[in-house]
């Protein structure tokens, strides 16, 4: 039996979809640039994007304490390789990802007022996660 609400769980379902989008498009733009890590499934042999290919992204919810901007979901891009990553290319795989979401989540949530904003070191989308609204 789930503790979340069906408005949670599509409001979360509905990150998952975003984030699914923004994991195939990290790795078609990437595609190539670090040799995945030898425990990494290669792309699209994985039950979800998440857990396959040299991306995982999601979404981890932060009350924000101490934050500029409160609470919100911060992004989560990880990229699996035993590479070190330069800091020039995890900076343009930030900003990619940071204009990917920027673009597309008014998509996904039409009636709501969310935006992606840089917190620090973080991005984080902040906004409307008001559970009455219908997507």
């Amino acid at each position: 039996m789930s503790l979340m609400s069906h408005q949670q769980r599509v409001l979360e379902n509905r990150l998952r979809l975003l984030f699914d989008e923004l994991d195939n498009h990290l790795e078609d733009k990437f595609k190539g640039i670090y040799n995945l890590h030898p425990n990494r499934p290669p792309r699209g042999k994985a039950a979800r994007v998440a857990y396959d290919g040299l991306f995982s992204t999601g979404t981890k919810f932060t009350l924000g304490i101490g934050s500029e901007y409160g609470r919100g979901y911060l992004v989560d891009v990880e990229v699996s390789t035993l590479e070190k990553v330069d800091p020039e290319m995890r900076s343009a795989i930030d900003q990619a990802a940071f204009d990917f979401l920027k673009e597309n989540l008014p998509k996904h949530f039409p009636k709501r007022d969310l935006k992606v904003v840089k917190d620090g070191q973080l991005y984080k989308i902040i906004g409307d996660f008001s559970l009455s609204i219908i997507d």
